[in-house]
């Protein structure tokens, strides 16, 4: 009795038969989808398509993943789009008329595209539906298993009313094995395919494909009605050999040699080293046949490419073909990667013979300052040192383990450096080095793309410095031949500030900012060089003049200059050489250091008039001339304009180091006094010259010409009448101005004799130490740009001969990409890369049109319409996948592409050795085999490697007194594949 009351002893079994199991869930899921996507029901649409509305229009795709059980699969919807504004009207479908599916199966207006998924090429359908496997899920390859994913399908479209046909992919992916069905009212197709390695022999021809479609839909109907068929034969051409390709790669060891000169190192290479267009595709298409009408079996075959009334082209590409363009900047470009400094490439010295001959730049310099000297002073110069430094070099480098060839260095050298070949005056020079930047400035309208990409200009030695360079580093040695002649080429500098030559292709002026960092260094390196040489060209003028009467004191007319009526700020770039703890007296003059200007030339000193005998205390130096009539405000002397030192130049990293040097002493009352004061040497100097010019002069006469704003003029009535009175501006007023300081300590000094506010010779020394210590990866960055606009300027310059709008198109989108990857300091490495892939591939693109158009001979001279129309023929075959050819085998082109198939034939015929010593065919002989034709061994054109034929009719299935419903099967042969795409319509009312 226990046992029976215990609870636990009574158990109940309960099964639920309404559980859904996994296939139903996954049933279920599809219809949702299907739901979701509207696919509800018949599609609307146009009745028919308009010709070629598969290739021209755009395709859509929508996916989503569902899962059966553990299995995951994706289900796609393809859909062609169409405006809904053309869905109305007499094309707007019945609601009791066939699925747009199945009307889509006889439509002939879009029969083979060339470009559309493999569904849509071989059913001609618009919208569809495909399930396949996940990305790594097994493919479904057991028969139980298709068969229950149809049967899933089936379920699916019956319940859900969807009139879109659904397939499911099976097999192996790379099959593209699909089977399917589409529903509709009373209606069923069903899509099946066959897959083979080889073509049935049975099989290999019309006749054969026709007695399996008649089989497969099985119509009792006598006479059968008529079967509509479409066949398309696709012709591979790979041979292109007996046609000279119009770009040899050049032999640059030739053509950069001694007898040329060097002067094609300003030209960069271009073109392919290898036929960018591997293969040309001719299809032959009979678009509408019936049954009878063409004979195609085992014996014999109607179907002559020739006689075909459509003919269409497409191009299969080279993957990456080399180009030269493309080879030289990947080169170029994998040398910002490097790490080496140029004396880790080259080599150093041994450390006894460091000892021996002590090359340093710096000890030099100090040991030119050393009051005893134990070797004479020319031993020690700068040039000296650097002489037997390049002597030493030389030495120890054997002729065999040179980086570059001495030939190839000197012709570099002389393409970078003209003026070192023919013995110049110095005014010569000077002048030809100032225009040369500025040549033909007007005439080349892409002379200002250097400002985009802060490069340099295309005539400056900038410019043809990262030629040289690119050049080199992918002919010539790579890395240690770049060290080598960037370790020469700053010897050369060198050797030119030493003895005061000009350097060659820089704009005069100072730095311009707008160019790449290195062009500014060159420029700071020339303005030096101007410096200098003007200074000893002042001194020998003003020891000259002391013999003589002194009317006119010497100097140079280059570099002092009148300033601009600016304020104080207008300055505040020139005193980098003023120490901030220094005084005001100390920041002037100073016993021993003086400046000779460079304009004392056109100084004139003060006249000796009457009032002048005895009243002058002292005697006026470094005038320019009188300013606007002014007098002195104490005094009837006239004003004059002094002879002013220039400002410093300055180049952009210059700049930024004194913003910074500036910008940490704070905001502070002291520290803005002292940034100030650091800002205004220039305006002290501007005072010194002034109060040399103008004796007895005050601060208002200096105000009055050098901020006439900061001069208040007001007229005031007294007793003696009107009068003009003038005082300063309030903020000259404020106490402690920094004007009111700098004119009280300003001496009575003119320019020539005041401290340089530019220090050439110290500046030149940086440039040159900061270019000798340029790693190579370093000045690979520095010309980066340079190289970039120049293979801009080089592609549309090819891209104008051929004449392609989408290069032009994208050149201009990659010139404005490129503005915007260059401008940063820290360049995005992985951006450039991918923009120099961009370059490499519009250089590819205009090879292709260059192959073609020889192939195609348009440059022969052809007759002018003939010529027109393969002109636009290769540049549609450039732009579109497959091209008409007008006139099939008749036109211009289409005789051309029969002439190039029957030269690949004959040479095919013979072995290679017969076949090299052929000429190629020339239109005599083409004429010739076109008339003797059937009697030639050699056929025009070889078997063709795919056949397409497409058979269509309209028959009641599965009995006679069904309805009429499309039928339709794809046939594909090639040599390794037997396709069979068949599309079979039933009707489930009457059956």
């Amino acid at each position: 009795m226990a046992a029976d009351s215990d609870p636990e002893s009574e158990v109940f079994e309960i099964t639920d038969f309404t559980t859904a199991s996994e296939w139903e869930r996954f049933v279920s899921r599809v219809e949702e989808v299907l739901n979701d996507w509207k696919l509800i029901g018949n599609a609307t649409g146009k009745l028919s398509l308009e010709k070629g509305e598969y290739t021209s229009g755009t395709w859509g795709e929508k996916s989503q993943d569902i899962n059966f059980a553990d299995f995951k699969f994706f289900i796609t919807h393809y859909f062609l789009k169409q405006e809904s504004e053309k869905c109305d009207g007499k094309d707007r479908l019945e609601e009791d008329a066939f699925p747009l599916a199945m009307q889509d199966l006889l439509c002939m207006n879009n029969d083979f595209p060339p470009r559309a998924h493999c569904l849509v090429r071989w059913y001609g359908i618009r919208e569809f539906v495909v399930i396949t496997p996940g990305t790594n899920c097994e493919a479904i390859i057991s028969e139980s298993k298709c068969n229950l994913l149809l049967s899933s399908v089936s379920i699916s479209l019956a319940n859900s009313g969807c009139q879109v046909p659904m397939f499911v992919q099976i097999q192996q992916k790379w099959r593209r094995m699909y089977a399917g069905e589409c529903q509709g009212l009373g209606v069923r197709t069903d899509f099946e395919m066959v897959h083979l390695r080889k073509v049935p022999r049975q099989y290999n021809h019309l006749a054969g494909l026709l007695d399996i479609f008649k089989s497969k839909i099985g119509c009792t109907l006598s006479p059968l009605p008529p079967i509509n068929v479409a066949i398309r034969f696709t012709y591979i051409l790979q041979d292109w050999q007996q046609y000279s390709w119009p770009q040899q790669p050049p032999d640059f060891d030739t053509l950069l040699g001694g007898e040329v000169g060097g002067v094609e190192f300003g030209k960069l290479p271009f073109g392919a080293c290898e036929e960018p267009i591997s293969e040309l595709h001719l299809a032959t298409t009979w678009p509408h046949l019936t049954e009878g009408i063409v004979v195609d079996n085992e014996v014999y075959s109607d179907l002559d490419p020739l006689q075909a009334p459509h003919w269409s082209v497409r191009l299969r590409t080279a993957e990456n073909p080399q180009c030269l363009l493309g080879d030289l900047l990947t080169e170029f470009f994998k040398l910002c990667c490097r790490k080496e400094s140029t004396e880790e490439i080259l080599g150093r010295r041994s450390a006894e013979d460091e000892g021996k001959e002590n090359s340093d730049i710096s000890s030099a310099l100090s040991k030119l300052t050393e009051p005893a000297a134990t070797v004479p002073i020319s031993k020690l110069s700068v040039s000296n040192m650097m002489h037997s430094a390049r002597k030493h070099i030389r030495r120890h480098r054997r002729i065999d383990e040179s980086p570059l060839n001495t030939d190839i260095l000197n012709s570099v050298l002389l393409y970078l450096f003209p003026d070192a070949a023919v013995e110049k005056s110095t005014e010569n020079s000077k002048n030809k080095t100032n225009s040369c930047g500025k040549v033909d400035q007007d005439k080349n309208s892409d002379y200002n793309l250097f400002l985009h990409l802060k490069s340099a200009p295309s005539d400056s030695l900038t410019y043809r410095l990262a030629l040289c360079v690119c050049l080199v580093n992918y002919n010539h040695g790579g890395l240690r031949a770049v060290a080598h002649l960037w370790q020469e080429f700053v010897l050369e500098l060198r050797y030119r500030w030493e003895n005061n030559h000009l350097i060659y292709g820089l704009a005069g002026g100072p730095p311009d900012l707008r160019c790449c960092l290195l062009h500014q260094k060159l420029q700071m390196l020339n303005c030096c060089i101007e410096r200098k040489r003007a200074r000893d060209e002042a001194r020998k003028a003003l020891e000259g003049s002391k013999e003589r009467e002194r009317k006119v004191s010497g100097g140079c007319q280059n570099s002092c200059t009148v300033p601009a009526y600016a304020t104080v700020t207008t300055s505040s770039n020139s005193t980098r050489e003023v120490s901030p703890g220094k005084s005001w007296d100390s920041w002037s003059d100073s016993e021993d250091e003086f400046y000779e200007c460079l304009s004392d030339q056109g100084e004139v000193e003060a006249p000796h008039t009457e009032g002048d005998k005895e009243g002058s205390k002292s005697k006026a130096e470094g005038r320019l001339h009188p300013y606007n009539n002014m007098t002195l405000l104490n005094s009837t002397e006239p004003l004059y304009v002094p002879v002013t030192q220039e400002p410093a130049p300055m180049t952009e990293d210059l700049l930024e180091e004194q913003s910074e040097v500036l910008a940490k002493l704070g905001t502070s009352a002291e520290g803005t006094h002292l940034r100030a004061r650091m800002q205004s040497a220039c305006l002290l100097s501007d005072m010194e010259s002034f109060k040399a010019a103008n004796p007895g002069c005050v601060l208002e006469d200096f105000v009055r010409w050098y901020s006439p704003r900061d001069y208040i003029e007001e007229e005031v009535v007294d007793e003696k009448g009107k009068m003009v009175k003038g005082m300063l501006s309030a903020r000259m007023k404020i106490p402690g101005n920094m004007w009111v300081e700098a004119w009280e300590s300003a001496r009575v000094t003119p320019a020539r004799r005041q401290r340089r506010l530019f220090d050439d010779t110290k500046e030149a020394e940086k440039v040159l130490h900061y270019l000798a210590m340029q790693k190579p990866a370093e000045l690979t960055h520095h010309l980066l740009p340079c190289i970039l606009h120049a293979a801009i300027l080089k592609l549309k310059e090819e891209e104008s001969i051929e004449d392609i709008p989408s290069v032009k198109k994208n050149i201009q989108q990659a010139t404005s990409q490129a503005s915007k990857l260059l401008h940063p300091h820290n360049h995005d490495y992985k951006k450039l890369e991918d923009f120099i892939n961009q370059l490499m591939a519009m250089e590819t693109v205009i090879t292709r049109a260059r192959s073609l158009k020889a192939k195609f001979a348009i440059s022969e001279g052809e007759k002018g319409e003939d010529k027109g129309e393969l002109e636009k023929f290769v540049s549609s075959l450039l732009e579109e996948p497959e091209v008409v050819v007008t006139g099939a085998g008749q036109g211009p082109a289409g005789s051309i592409i029969h002439r190039l198939f029957v030269s690949a034939q004959r040479l095919a015929d013979f072995t290679s050795d017969e076949a090299a010593l052929l000429s190629p065919l020339d239109e005599d002989l083409g004429h010739e085999r076109k008339s003797t034709g059937g009697s030639n061994k050699v056929p025009d054109f070889p078997s063709p490697a795919g056949r397409e034929i497409l058979l269509r009719t309209c028959v009641p299935r599965p009995a006679p007194y069904s309805k009429a419903l499309p039928q339709r099967l794809f046939c594909v042969l090639m040599r390794e594949e037997f396709r069979l795409a068949g599309a079979f319509s039933l009707d489930t009312s009457f059956f």
